[in-house]
């Protein structure tokens, strides 16, 4: 056993020995600089590895993009007819069709927006979801509701959300969003009755057209605490102004013969401008962001008490 292990051994270095000695006679692309070959990598000086670039792998990710900020505020507000969703540019004052309304959610009386842009409405007969992208409803529960239907922000009626109200008649109500019970917060007096719809946006009040003394329609500032009235306005020169909206300092109006008209401030007071539409529409209903921007780019807007 020893014999044929040293004869194993034996074998083994010449074979290294040989390996050895017969890479030290070639060359190898691992210089020890001091030949004056050119090396593998092309270079004159000899170096070897000093002079190999580092390629990155040809799948690494490429660099994050720039921050460039928020994306730009899109500028939305909504209203309806009995049947159908349409949007409004407050920007360039244009109307376009979302759609009609399905999911079994006909004749639509009005349409509230929360802080997330999350659209609810109700009909005669119920209370649903929808979205505002296509027009899709999805029933939160069946009964009677307010044709007037905002929501109010944080901390108004609820520390933790955003609360969904209306008027029935001059009784102030709220609506819970996941059962569809209807609740009594308040009323409106001076004889006041809505006459359509509320708008609420943080920080910039909460507004209610109204019929009452000398009023067929006319615009209020009311308490989103307790729906009582704190400012007439006076008249917008509309009559059944189903549908309130705000966007950037100045309220939208919406009325029933298809007619659709900002309010801006004038002094304490308003002013009332047509904005041109197409013929055949009509509108029952509309709504806006809690969210919305408070006001103009000049810093202006309907002066609130």
């Amino acid at each position: 056993m020893r014999f044929r292990l040293s004869l194993v051994l034996g074998a083994s270095c010449a074979f290294v020995l040989a390996v050895v000695a017969c890479g030290g006679t070639g060359s190898s692309g691992f210089n020890n600089g001091g030949d004056s070959g050119t090396g593998d990598d092309g270079g004159t000086d000899g170096g070897g590895l000093d002079d190999v670039s580092f390629v990155p792998p040809s799948d690494a990710p490429p660099p994050p993009p720039p921050d460039t900020g928020p994306p730009p505020e899109v500028a939305v507000v909504y209203a309806h007819s009995p049947s159908v969703l349409y949007k409004l540019d407050p920007v360039t004052k244009t109307v376009t069709t979302v759609g009609p309304f399905s999911g079994g959610c006909s004749s639509v009386i009005d349409i509230a927006i929360d802080e997330n842009s999350n659209g609810y409405v109700t009909t005669f007969g119920g209370v649903y979801k929808v979205d505002l992208k296509t027009a899709k409803c999805t029933q939160i529960a069946t009964g009677s509701y307010p044709n007037s239907l905002s929501f109010v922000p944080k901390g108004t009626l609820d520390p933790n959300v955003e609360a969904l109200v209306g008027y029935v008649g001059s009784t102030y109500v709220r609506i819970d969003t996941t059962t569809g019970q209807v609740s009594n917060v308040g009323a409106l007096t001076g004889g006041y009755s809505s006459s359509g719809d509320i708008v609420s946006v943080k920080n910039g009040g909460t507004f209610l057209t109204v019929t009452g003394p000398s009023c067929g329609d006319c615009l209020l500032q009311v308490n989103p605490v307790t729906g009582n009235l704190v400012k007439n306005y006076g008249t917008v020169n509309h009559s059944s102004v189903f549908g309130l909206a705000y966007w950037a300092g100045a309220l939208f109006g919406f009325d029933d013969a298809g007619q659709l008209f900002e309010i801006t401030a004038n002094g304490n007071g308003i002013t009332t401008s047509a904005i041109p539409v197409q013929g055949g529409l009509q509108f029952w209903g509309a709504g806006s962001t809690t969210s919305a921007p408070v006001t103009d780019k000049d810093g202006g807007g309907i002066i609130i008490n």
